[in-house]
């Protein structure tokens, strides 16, 4: 079970995370497209480590996956940056992991869409 300072950290690190990306990485690399979400940060207990679970909405997948893999690149100059905001003693290691929930989520949107206008087209007839 998590600490109360760890899911605190862990809030603040979700945060700091997405400024990050959103600001002063996307001014950096022009491979930043699309809507970036953090959704959730683990820091471990240590504060050695933290998992970063990044969901991109972009054009296409291809496109999405550059996106991830452009953040993953960039993972010490998160880590930089991030220093540099929570002044904190240690900074944790960041470590980035695909987070499909956004796909998923519209991914049923859209078949629900279609059961509904499937069901409409029935109830006409």
């Amino acid at each position: 079970m998590k600490s109360l300072r760890g899911e605190r950290l862990s809030a603040e690190y979700q945060k700091a995370v997405y400024e990050v990306i959103s600001t002063k990485l996307k001014y950096k690399t022009d491979r930043i497209r699309g809507i970036v979400s953090i959704t959730k940060a683990d820091v471990s207990p240590d504060l050695k480590n933290a998992k970063i679970y990044v969901s991109v909405l972009a054009k296409n997948e291809e496109q999405g996956r550059d996106v991830f893999e452009a953040i993953r690149e960039n993972a010490g100059f998160i880590r930089h940056e991030l220093a540099q905001m929570m002044r904190m003693r240690t900074v944790p290691e960041l470590h980035f992991f695909w987070d499909d929930t956004m796909e998923y989520g519209d991914k049923i949107d859209k078949l629900i869409k279609e059961l509904k206008e499937k069901e409409s087209g029935e109830k006409d007839s």
